[in-house]
């Protein structure tokens, strides 16, 4: 995705939204991410531009909740909740998604095969 500083962000969407397992006193969503505002960039495998500091999904465990609500390694994550991901640290990104009272997550991501198939139709 080509970000152009003052220009709109298009992006495909798709909201997801994560129903949390209680596993003890733990919810457990049962993905992991990387990114944010307060990381390298450039360690960032997900991200086209290595400019990128947008909170990317780095693993989905095997059967967990957010595999089940059709959550992908590499998606981006735009919102949590209604809160705007795009400008976080890892850590605020992190809280955000481990609210103790939050049962539900719901999430808007896009994702790189989304876009691949927008423009694919947009062609034809």
């Amino acid at each position: 995705m080509s970000f152009i500083p003052g220009q709109p962000v298009t992006a495909v969407v798709e909201r997801i939204e994560i129903q949390k397992l209680r596993h003890g006193d733990n919810l457990i969503l049962g993905f992991s991410i990387g990114g944010g505002i307060d990381q390298d960039p450039g360690q960032n495998p997900f991200s086209e531009d290595k400019t990128d500091k947008g909170i990317y999904v780095t693993k989905v465990t095997p059967e967990g909740p957010a595999e089940g609500a059709g959550l992908v390694m590499g998606d981006k994550i735009m919102q949590v909740n209604g809160w705007d991901m795009t400008m976080v640290t890892h850590d605020q990104a992190r809280k955000r998604l481990t609210k103790k009272n939050e049962e539900v997550v719901r999430l808007l991501v896009t994702r790189k095969s989304l876009e691949d198939a927008v423009r694919q139709s947009m062609m034809h």
